[in-house]
């Protein structure tokens, strides 16, 4: 009996410390571009419900293989050391071995290819079609993108390229993927606007991360903050905020003229407040500001969606 209870707790223990590599704080960033874009979508359109969830999912599924992918690439190229200024995860600690990390990754991305694939079956009744198989092949990018932003002989991630794949699955194919899987439309090219601010405040998020890390990444690996120094890294995230908040406000200009359209503008105090944290805090300091960014994102995205959806409600 002892031995069975002294099992069961060493099980609940690594179970606890999986679920910590997968970083569960970082599901609301990747959440808020595809929430939008089916509140989008099903303000132009019927949307069904039962795929709206399998779209949230699916990407719930992507940021939980990026997230435990990152977290194994980190540790073996040294960037996960004890001069880290972010929070340490399982394999620092010595809790999961490098084998736990592998098989936790094939079995996350075995979930998330079926995810996707019940997702376009839903969807469109069918996967051989043209829309779906377009979309299996983007979703396949997807997944290795995910998996090779620290990992394997050349990480991306480590050469300063992180921004642009932010910047294009957070912002770009999570507004206009949701929105086209959900409506069975390809979105007009209005429909940028929205998934442009999304891919900024994405890349924003990934800033802050690298801005406190600049000083442990040293020698390890090549981001936009060591490129361009940490003064010039918080004028570019001002210029990446800002340019954010002006897509939004053009592409509600240029929308049917509603009030509840601008309901999102109620968070423009939180990134405002965000913005003041970057510019006068440093280093490890800055790690608060990284889910104020994240949070503020997310509720913009659901305000914003919300106050479409509301225009047809009330």
């Amino acid at each position: 009996m002892r031995n069975a209870s002294v099992s069961y707790l060493y099980w609940m223990k690594k179970f606890s410390y999986y679920i910590k590599s997968m970083r569960l704080r970082t599901l609301p960033l990747s959440l808020a571009g595809v929430c939008l874009g089916i509140m989008l979508a099903a303000a132009d359109y019927h949307v069904s419900l039962k795929v709206a969830l399998l779209i949230m999912l699916t990407t719930v599924c992507l940021q939980i293989l990026s997230n435990i992918s990152n977290e194994l690439g980190d540790s073996l190229s040294g960037v996960d050391s004890d001069r880290r200024s972010g929070p340490h995860y399982s394999l620092s600690e010595g809790i999961l071995t490098v084998k736990d990390m592998k098989r936790l990754i094939a079995i996350v991305a075995v979930v998330c290819a079926l995810s996707g694939l019940l997702m376009l079956k839903t969807s469109f009744g069918t996967l051989f079609a043209l829309e779906p198989l377009c979309l299996i092949i983007l979703g396949a990018a997807a997944m290795g993108g995910a998996v090779k932003y620290t990992l394997g002989r050349n990480p991306y991630g480590y050469r300063g390229l992180g921004d642009i794949s932010v910047f294009t699955f957070f912002g770009i194919v999570s507004v206009l993927g949701a929105y086209f899987v959900a409506a069975h439309t390809i979105p007009s090219l209005l429909m940028l606007l929205p998934a442009v601010a999304m891919g900024c405040f994405s890349v924003g998020v990934l800033n802050v991360n690298n801005m406190r890390d600049v000083k442990s990444d040293a020698g390890i690996r090549m981001t936009t903050p060591m490129r361009i120094g940490v003064k010039g890294a918080k004028i570019y995230h001002t210029v990446l905020i800002v340019t954010g908040w002006i897509c939004l406000t053009i592409f509600n200009l240029c929308r049917f003229p509603d009030p509840w359209h601008w309901l999102f503008f109620i968070t423009l105090p939180l990134f405002a407040f965000h913005l003041r944290g970057v510019w006068t805090r440093s280093d490890k300091d800055l790690d608060p500001m990284l889910p104020i960014l994240v949070i503020s994102t997310f509720i913009l995205s659901m305000l914003m969606g919300f106050g479409y959806l509301a225009f047809l409600i009330f």
